[in-house]
């Protein structure tokens, strides 16, 4: 919070300092309006990247939406999220994610872990396989063949680091990512793996170079689309 709270003063006196002088003009651009997003989440990706905030450069617009749509309406809650969204419409959330989701930024290197063997196996059979007696598919039939995404409505699963991973299977384990949403499919699958699964899939991901560009909707079996069609409707999706 400190450092938030350090951020926005920072943002605060730099506009003071733009706006005081005559000589400066600031265009009425995205890409300015965005830059209170990019304090955190970076106009472009760095290699001393912070752990817990994710990359959004890239991401399906109707997954950005939705998510943007959530934070301000508190059905996501990160404060500061929450209040710097709280009075946007849904055009201009549209237009944000339109902006992100347009880019095509270098992604980072990924991280490097040691992974034993049976690590490693662990991991791969989720990822592609999944695990039929706990009723969790493989993560590839839902994030694409090359982990990348399905558009509009399903993040990629690699470019982020293994620290936001493991919170973010965490947080869906306790439900603490979307309220007031008694079932989503991504819950139910995470509920489903144990502390050293979820943190062995979040290593194996984290170690993956990034090839490729999200799938198209078609892309998901009618199956895993109608497990998880709340989900995809509400990230833009159409089946």
């Amino acid at each position: 919070m400190m450092r938030f709270i350090v951020l926005i003063f920072f943002g605060v006196a730099c506009v003071a300092n733009v706006y005081g002088s005559p000589s400066v003009t600031v265009p009425d651009t995205m890409d300015e309006r965005v830059k209170a997003c990019t304090i955190c989440h970076g106009a472009e990706d760095k290699a001393g990247r912070d752990a817990y905030y994710p990359r959004i450069a890239g991401k399906p617009q109707g997954y950005l939406f939705n998510q943007l749509r959530n934070f301000r309406d508190g059905r996501r809650y990160y404060q500061p999220m929450n209040i710097l969204l709280e009075n946007m419409s849904d055009d201009y959330l549209q237009s944000i994610a339109h902006h992100f989701a347009s880019l095509r930024l270098l992604y980072p290197e990924p991280e490097s872990f040691v992974m034993q063997p049976e690590e490693i196996e662990l991991a791969e059979r989720f990822i592609y396989s999944g695990n039929a007696q706990k009723d969790v598919p493989a993560c590839s039939a839902c994030h694409g063949d090359n982990l990348m995404g399905i558009e509009p409505a399903i993040p990629g699963l690699i470019g982020l680091s293994r620290a936001y991973i493991t919170a973010q299977l965490g947080g869906w384990r306790k439900g603490s990512i979307i309220r007031g949403q008694a079932s989503d499919c991504m819950s139910e699958i995470a509920r489903q793996l144990t502390d050293h699964e979820a943190d062995t899939i979040a290593k194996w991901l984290a170690n993956q170079p990034v090839a490729g560009e999200a799938s198209p909707l078609t892309a998901l079996s009618p199956e895993l689309a109608q497990r998880c069609h709340h989900h995809i409707q509400e990230n833009g999706g159409v089946r």
